[in-house]
């Protein structure tokens, strides 16, 4: 149409202080031919930026919650640093437009870090995003620990008792948990995000600060299994990945190359073992 101006470019601002896990939305519904206004709670997802020794490495999309655990999980997931007394402090800043978390780290970690010159920019469900080399994709993966066999049972129970655990999404039915499980399949943490790979970096975090032992239980992840899970889970000190969905063929070669047992399809009453099922037993 002649005589109409594009619109103008606005910034997107995320309210100072955002802390909240999920918020109100207005909304409206449609159905049998009529509308009406509706308040729905959705996932807040702001974008969070990792910067190490005063250099940004990279900005996530991530649900604001665990944002601690998050940075630590993060730092030992992608193998930035070897444990989690190598993050000897983290700064939050709260922006206009997201959340900056500063953290420091041993200077020969760091070198290694910016040695690799990537320039991540990180998306909700992307976890490679801006990696520079097929190399820092396709990392070496350390052996997963030898463990003695899991009943199959422990995945059923762990797997029945999550979506009591997952509070943020039974509020608004769009985001991804981890939990780790002990050898009975009880479950001792879970953590949420709105991005897959962010849940599962919170429960390492989480994992990591309580002094437990990742080889003593499993990871348990609703979303489908990608090789970013596995190197992650691995990387982490994993023995055994569950999911309750699909693995892709990538991720059941590195989960076969590095050790890791990979149940997926877990339902609560069985699942399929796509690497390793020496692990698991009746």
């Amino acid at each position: 149409m002649s005589g109409m101006s594009p619109p103008s470019k606005a910034r997107i601002r995320v309210p100072l202080g955002h802390s909240s896990a999920h918020r109100m939305a207005s909304a409206v519904r449609w159905g049998d031919g009529t509308t009406a206004p509706v308040s729905e709670v959705v996932a807040s997802e702001v974008p969070v930026a990792l910067v190490y020794n005063g250099v940004d490495h990279v900005v996530m999309m991530v649900t604001p919650e665990n944002l601690d655990e998050f940075a630590v999980g993060f730092s030992l997931s992608e193998g930035i640093v070897d444990g989690v007394g190598d993050v000897t402090a983290i700064r939050r800043s709260d922006l206009a437009v997201g959340i900056r978390l500063e953290l420091a780290i041993p200077e020969p970690f760091a070198e290694r870090l910016f040695a690799r010159q990537r320039n991540l920019a990180g998306r909700t469900g992307c976890g490679l995003c801006g990696i520079a080399r097929i190399e820092d994709a396709l990392r070496p993966l350390p052996p997963a620990p030898s463990v003695p066999a899991l009943r199959a049972a422990a995945i059923d129970r762990a797997v029945l008792a999550l979506p009591a655990w997952q509070v943020i999404n039974q509020a608004t039915g769009s985001v991804h948990a981890a939990a780790f499980a002990d050898r009975d399949g009880a479950i001792r943490a879970v953590r949420e995000d709105v991005g897959r790979h962010n849940a599962l970096d919170k429960l390492i975090g989480a994992v990591a600060a309580a002094g437990w032992n990742p080889a003593e239980g499993f990871a348990l992840v609703t979303s489908r299994c990608s090789m970013e899970m596995v190197q992650k889970a691995v990387t982490a000190g994993f023995a055994i990945l569950a999911s309750i969905s699909a693995p892709t063929a990538l991720a059941i070669d590195l989960a076969e190359g590095a050790g890791l047992t990979l149940a997926a399809f877990a339902r609560g009453d069985g699942c399929t073992l796509y690497a390793h099922p020496d692990r698991i037993r009746p």
